[in-house]
């Protein structure tokens, strides 16, 4: 009978992974594509947008701390040091917007699953089974077909400079891999509160000081339209949902995982019916041009022979 309930118990546990595994897949897209539609309409202050997300995580958990009373667990440069790079994570990849097509960053993000498993496995001393390691070879091989892929379309994949777009991404992602490794450390060995407290408080500093430095002008050329404050408090909720769900799922390393490749295969399907209308709007491309150089070509005839009768 104990161990009927104990199942019970692990299958609703499961569950609600599952659903907050998707919840966590579809922030990260939406984050995503509205970061794409900023660049679009040719904001480019990466460090902003990410900057009212940790302004959020600081005034929300630190609320929580300070109600508590709760003891400081860890040192305090250790949550600056995450924050740091946490911060250029986040900066990196919306910098890579600007290169490179949505479908591409959000695929090459899973460059994190791999390096996840390496650092956890050398730092933390996690075993991985050969099912989780065959998960980290189909990883590596999509990233290089999807840099090969951009090599190859060159201009027609999505943006200004695919290629450098991809290892922007690829730096982001290792860095990624860098903070969730010691996110996961954090919550299983300090507290998640003391955590996401810290990581907001010192990741709107770093973000201050860096926008402060870089982005002043990016945000004075700005029109401030409902058009454009809307999408930063989207962002802003979207990544202070992002970050409290993210370490309720490094409890359960799996699921966190499920959620990337639930994403990723999302964005394949996504990409091939790009590809297929790009494929249709080339072949009208091709038909106009051709529409063209006959009609050129029967203007030329005609010029040419209303030349030779006279």
């Amino acid at each position: 009978m104990v161990f009927f309930s104990f199942n019970e118990m692990k299958k609703k546990e499961t569950l609600i992974g599952l659903v907050l595994g998707q919840i966590l897949s579809l922030l990260s897209t939406s984050i995503g594509f509205t970061t794409s539609e900023l660049v679009r309409k040719g904001i480019n202050a990466p460090t902003s947008q990410s900057f009212l997300g940790y302004v959020l995580l600081a005034i929300v958990y630190g609320s929580i701390m300070l109600y508590r009373r709760s003891v400081i667990k860890a040192r305090w440069y250790y949550y600056f040091l995450l924050a740091l790079v946490d911060v250029e994570g986040n900066f990196l990849v919306v910098k890579a917007f600007q290169y490179t097509s949505m479908t591409s960053v959000m695929l090459l993000d899973c460059w994190a699953i791999p390096c996840v498993l390496v650092l956890t496995w050398v730092f933390l001393k996690t075993r991985y089974s050969l099912m989780k390691i065959s998960g980290v070879v189909v990883c590596i091989v999509g990233v290089v077909m999807v840099i090969f892929s951009d090599v190859h379309a060159g201009d027609r994949a999505g943006g200004s400079n695919p290629v450098k777009g991809d290892f922007l991404v690829i730096a982001a992602a290792t860095l990624y891999a860098v903070s969730n490794t010691s996110e996961e450390f954090f919550v299983k060995n300090a507290d998640r509160v003391e955590l996401m407290s810290f990581v907001g408080l010192f990741g709107a500093i770093i973000g201050a000081i860096q926008i402060s430095i870089f982005e002043r002008d990016a945000l004075n050329a700005i029109h401030w339209s409902t058009e454009a404050v809307l999408p930063y408090l989207g962002i802003a909720i979207g990544v202070f949902l992002f970050y409290t769900i993210l370490t309720v799922l490094l409890k359960v390393d799996w699921l966190y995982y499920l959620a990337f490749a639930t994403t990723a295969i999302g964005l394949i399907i996504y990409s091939m019916k790009d590809k297929d209308q790009e494929i249709q709007r080339g072949g009208e491309v091709v038909d106009e041009q051709r529409k063209r150089l006959d009609e050129e070509d029967g203007d030329s005839l005609r010029a040419r022979l209303i030349g030779s009768s006279t």
